[in-house]
């Protein structure tokens, strides 16, 4: 079915599922406002989550209840422009209604989010906050009502009650030395927040542990033309006794910049300005959230981010094609059995197009190296001949992605226009090339936010598709549907140069793989790069450059095709690798970067995921765990009726011992079965269910 059919269908589907949706809810109770001007308090559609706002002689703040029970502590929100508090006094005016309705994905996990709410507006002198409740968290922006003004300071607080565990993403890398560049790349601390770092900040989704197992999850969404959120540990006298407080940092705008960082490929601010953001006139600030959630698992299907991520703004989408990329940088473009030597060169990358489409892959990527340094129009390597390589990836069916630093795209200053990046990318498009690999961002003050809109509009304006590394995602995904994923993550390559300590290596990357889809993947698109046919146990793992290999089983790897949301998913290890391993190979090749449907089965954060996605009558089901060995149970009764044919990979009796041992069993299952399923140390299981 082509994507417009798809689309259209999904529509007349949606009209009689919204229908009764909306019949079911009118009864419900609608948002309230108090009879006190200074108190409101807005309900979920299910009446379970309750938001509470007051203003008082400080200003406003807002606090979270679920069941009656405190979710977060009243908590304050201010806006400092030019030098002024926007948001105190009275609200001159109350908006409150009730929402209930969805909208179609691009290139999703599933093929529509319903989009259920309840909204409340307090309207101040100069900004109004628009709150928004529903049924899985709760949110509030800003909205400035006046003129362009500068932005000297935003107040987001995040306060809970005693002293919670919480994940924690601490930046722990910076570029240049500069205290606000970094890769988004963090492992999670597992600490108290009483803990946290003072000298550090956190990025966000950050997760709070509460009472009863259930999480409070910290992050912004629909970023555009305002810096990202951190946050930090606030110490001030401002929080409630016998609480802990999160508070937001937002990188100042930058002044002035110098090439640096690492290999010279970022351009790092060397003096920044006393505030964060210009604005303009009416200028919607991002949305800050916390989702809340009693069941782990339903963090794993949670719409949050695509919810209040600014609407499609690419008319025509029919150009643009998710897919599967084989990959060249992780496994050093290593090959054997050819007859020439491999490398960055033109032969190397006739055999990654004869690859992919073998093997069914719409694209490859050729790395750092093919282009100068400095420049992406000269001093290009004369051992790759770019054209012929186009000419026969057209040839095969196969698209070519080209790696660039941001720097080189746009120039050595984001302020001096976009003239360089609109020649660049219409260059490449005009010779047949189908996007770029953007990398280095490694910011996300206002400056590189607004940069990064520009670069989706110019690349969809010339129909390329765009990867951006050194960010993580803040909206643009949905508003520009050409950006199909994003790095931000601690992913496959980390290996590389995994040190060991002791018995094993230095971080529990297992752990981290069954942490980043609640937390990092909740933000969006992450590529991790997975695919690694070299598997080691932690007493045999040890770093290589090289000849890589993963933490965990084979088919802890294979899961990830299926577990990682990645519109755009790479095959990170060398053709040579997958060619040795072509049953594991046509497995992964299989399996779809965009869903119709998402059913997080079962999980809990840090330990274990076990998800299944549909696309059309296809079922891709998918279970990792960390270190510890499980014993798990699927129950399959979200197949529809008769009988369905399951191809299954799962650990093999002695994978413990040697990672790459598997097992592939097929069988007949029906809606009726519950699988029993045995994850190895490191293990998982995965299935394709026809």
């Amino acid at each position: 079915m082509t994507h417009t059919l798809r689309k259209a269908a999904v529509a007349v589907a949606m009209l009689c599922l919204c229908a009764t949706t909306w019949a079911a809810q009118r009864q419900m109770a609608p948002a309230t406002t108090s009879t006190n001007a200074q108190q409101h308090e807005l309900r979920s559609p299910d009446g379970q989550l309750r938001v509470s706002m007051n203003i008082d002689k400080d200003g406003l703040t807002w606090r979270l209840e679920k069941n009656g029970q405190t979710v977060m502590l009243p908590s304050r929100i201010g806006l400092v422009v030019d030098g002024k508090e926007a948001i105190q006094g009275k609200a001159r005016e109350t908006e409150c209604r009730q929402v209930n309705q969805y909208f179609a994905t691009e290139f999703y996990k599933k093929a529509y989010v319903v989009d259920n709410y309840a909204t409340l507006t307090l309207r101040f002198a100069k900004a109004s906050v628009e709150f928004r409740a529903y049924d899985d968290g709760a949110a509030y922006r800003i909205l400035w009502q006046g003129k362009q003004a500068r932005v000297d300071s935003e107040q987001a607080q995040f306060c809970f009650s005693g002293d919670p565990k919480a994940f924690i993403p601490y930046v722990n890398d910076n570029r240049g030395g500069e205290r606000y560049c970094y890769s988004f790349e963090s492992y999670y601390d597992e600490t108290a927040l009483s803990a946290m770092y003072r000298d550090s900040l956190a990025i966000t989704p950050l997760a709070v542990c509460l009472d009863g197992g259930r999480k409070a999850i910290v992050m912004d969404c629909g970023v555009e033309d305002y810096p990202g959120m951190m946050l930090v540990r606030d110490e001030s006298t401002a929080r409630t006794s016998g609480s802990e407080l999160l508070k937001a940092v937002f990188a100042p705008l930058p002044l002035e910049e110098t090439v640096g960082g690492f290999d010279r490929l970022n351009l790092v601010p060397t003096k920044r300005a006393n505030y964060i953001a210009r604005i303009g006139a009416r200028q919607q600030l991002p949305w800050r959230a916390v989702v809340v959630t009693d069941r782990d698992a339903d963090i794993l299907d949670c719409d949050m981010a695509q919810r209040l991520a600014p609407p499609c703004r690419v008319k025509d989408t029919s150009w643009i094609k998710p897919g599967k990329v084989a990959w060249d940088w992780w496994n050093n473009t290593n090959l054997t059995g050819v007859d020439f030597a491999s490398g960055m060169n033109t032969d190397t990358y006739l055999y990654y197009i004869d690859f992919a489409a073998r093997n069914h892959l719409e694209y490859i990527i050729i790395d750092e190296g093919w282009s100068g340094k400095e420049s992406l129009m000269e001093d290009l390597s004369d051992a790759i001949d770019l054209d012929r390589l186009i000419a026969h990836g057209q040839q095969k069916g196969v698209g070519i992605i080209l790696w660039s630093s941001w720097r080189n795209l746009i120039g050595n200053r984001p302020t001096d226009g976009y003239d360089q990046a609109e020649a660049v990318m219409s260059h490449y498009a005009r010779r047949g090339v189908k996007g770029f690999k953007v990398d280095f961002f490694d910011r996300d003050d206002q400056e590189v936010i607004a940069s990064a809109y520009r670069l989706a509009d110019c690349a969809a304006r010339n129909h390329l598709l765009l990867d951006l590394h050194g960010l993580k995602p803040f909206g643009i995904q949905r508003a520009f549907p050409n950006v199909l994923n994003f790095e931000g993550v601690k992913g496959l390559e980390n290996s590389k140069w995994e040190p060991r300590v002791g018995d094993g290596p230095l971080h529990n990357q297992p752990r981290y793989d069954v942490t980043a889809p609640y937390l990092r993947m909740l933000c969006g698109p992450m590529d991790y790069t997975p695919g690694a046919m070299t598997n080691a146990m932690r007493n045999n793992f040890f770093g290589n450059n090289d000849n890589p290999m993963s933490q965990g089983t084979r088919v802890h790897q294979m899961a990830m095709y299926t577990l990682f949301e990645a519109p755009l998913q790479m095959l990170a290890d060398s053709p040579s690798a997958y060619e040795r391993e072509q049953e594991c190979t046509d497995f992964i090749a299989q399996v779809p970067t965009t869903f119709d449907e998402t059913i997080a089965i079962d999980g809990k954060l840090g330990e274990y995921a076990v998800v299944a996605r549909r696309k059309g009558t296809t079922w891709y089901v998918a279970a990792m765990t960390d270190w510890t060995p499980r014993q798990l149970t699927i129950s399959l009764s979200f197949l529809g009726s008769g009988t369905h044919k399951a191809s299954i990979f799962a650990d093999g009796v002695n994978a413990m011992k040697d990672a790459r041992d598997y097992r592939h069993t097929t069988q007949t299952v029906t809606a009726t079965d519950q699988l029993r399923v045995s994850l190895s140390s490191g293990g998982g299981w995965t299935a394709i269910i026809r």
